[in-house]
């Protein structure tokens, strides 16, 4: 089975061989929500209404999404470091509580979720009609919330132990069954929007299956849920996962909040039709950005491992490899939407009227996508060198501190209306991303050199 040796071979070559797997993966994971949206969008007579039905279920999704990326994105930077340092013991117990969190969480997460589902998606900004479609798609989804946390939370840590290509399979064999199982419950058993969810569950409890299998029985360090003696001594193991992974988790929550928020003022001031507009350019914005978080998320394990292995240079190299693949890709793909928008959005809906709506908002929210480099740049050297403080900071203050009031302001204070809305997100790039950029230079640089100085 191929693994990437992180303490040899060329940094760029560990960089390729983890992201670009990691990127067929992430391609991948975003056609288990992608494909929903692709077929819904086509049912017969609902489905731009259906469409935006299942846009208001983005915030349940991206908090369960955020829980995994916290004991994930926590716990993997942590585990790469104690093995860089050969520490497998340690590293052993942070996979352990790390899993262990995962499992808790999903259930606590699963039965909330399906005891307000209503009240949860009326806060959403969900209308009567909306609820129709929207309601029996959540309660659907959030049976697969145990499974589709351990696909992905548990990943990480397969790709930290440099198995990156299995990685990708364990992302590939849901993906896979999504894409399949998705015109089959829709149209052939004319099982409409539930059809959708059914299909997403039962794709994701084959992910889950694969990478537990091959964390308990074929990684080099395995993994189980911790026992009823062991939980007292990895309470400070938890605390320290939680704390690096608050970063991520903010990111996710953010785009939640910023997601409800956004729905809510753009059925006042545009309706129903434009939440089925941002729930395209939210679909786009995921396929666009993917390659950007695998090439960051790739890199970051090569960043941890050298950063505790005492290798300075090693993880200069890698931060700025990071930082060149992704500017490039951006640039190209940004080149794409300002000039292309129409084919990306006709991938998601075939309705002319909605189109004309979303084409012009589609270039507003991406005005300045490539200032969203720095912000993914920075977050993830910090994550990576465990600078808690600094990532947790910056993830709050792009979102919650720039967008959120921002998407109130621009459309009511400064009468933009649904203009506003779509103008927050490059505003909040801009200021965000630049200063997480910033920083991490002016931070993270002098410790590196002092390192190489020792």
């Amino acid at each position: 089975m191929k693994r990437i040796d992180f303490e040899n071979g060329t940094v760029t070559e560990n960089i390729l061989s983890a992201a670009l797997p990691m990127l067929a993966a992430q391609i991948l994971s975003l056609l288990y929500n992608i494909v929903d949206r692709i077929y819904i969008g086509r049912i017969p007579n609902i489905g731009t209404t259906a469409l935006g039905a299942v846009g208001l279920c983005f915030p349940l999704i991206m908090i369960i999404t955020a829980c995994s990326n916290l004991f994930g994105s926590g716990g993997a930077p942590l585990f790469s470091i104690n093995r860089g340092k050969g520490d497998k013991e340690q590293a052993n117990r942070i996979l352990n509580t790390s899993f262990s969190m995962v499992c808790a969480s999903a259930l606590l997460l699963m039965g909330t979720g399906l005891l307000f589902a209503k009240p949860l998606l009326i806060l959403f900004g969900a209308s009567k009609n909306a609820l129709t479609f929207a309601r029996p798609y959540m309660m659907l989804y959030l049976l697969g919330t145990l499974p589709s946390m351990i696909a992905t939370g548990m990943n990480p840590f397969i790709n930290a132990q440099g198995y990156s290509t299995t990685g990708m399979f364990s992302v590939a064999i849901g993906a896979i069954a999504n894409i399949l199982l998705d015109p089959l419950f829709i149209f052939t058993f004319h099982l409409g929007v539930n059809g959708a969810a059914a299909a997403t569950v039962l794709s994701q409890i084959l992910s889950a299956l694969f990478v537990f299998h091959f964390l308990r029985r074929k990684a080099e360090i395995k993994v189980r849920l911790l026992r009823k003696n062991e939980l007292s001594s990895c309470i400070p193991l938890a605390k320290s996962i939680i704390s690096l992974g608050t970063s991520g988790f903010i990111m996710q929550l953010a785009n939640s909040l910023v997601s409800i928020c956004c729905n809510h003022v753009l059925s006042v001031t545009g309706g129903d039709v434009y939440v089925s507009v941002m729930t395209i350019v939210s679909s786009v914005r995921q396929m666009v950005e993917t390659p950007i978080y695998a090439i960051t998320e790739g890199s970051s394990p090569i960043i941890s491992y050298n950063y505790g292995a005492l290798r300075p240079a090693r993880v200069k190299k890698a931060g700025i490899t990071m930082a060149l693949m992704a500017l490039v890709y951006t640039g190209l793909m940004w080149s794409v939407i300002i000039l292309a928008p129409e084919y990306l959005i006709s991938v998601f809906s075939s309705d002319t009227a909605l189109s004309a709506d979303a084409v012009p908002a589609l270039k507003l929210y991406f005005a300045a996508f490539i200032f969203m480099d720095l912000q993914y740049i920075g977050q993830t050297v910090f994550k990576s060198l465990n600078k808690r403080k600094q990532a947790i900071f910056f993830s709050l203050l792009r979102k919650v501190f720039i967008v959120v009031p921002l998407t109130y302001l621009l459309p009511y204070t400064f009468h933009m209306g649904t203009d506003g809305v779509f103008l927050a997100e490059p505003v909040s790039n801009v200021i965000g991303g630049s200063l997480c950029f910033i920083t991490m230079l002016f931070t993270v640089l002098p410790e590196l050199n002092r390192m190489e100085n020792q």
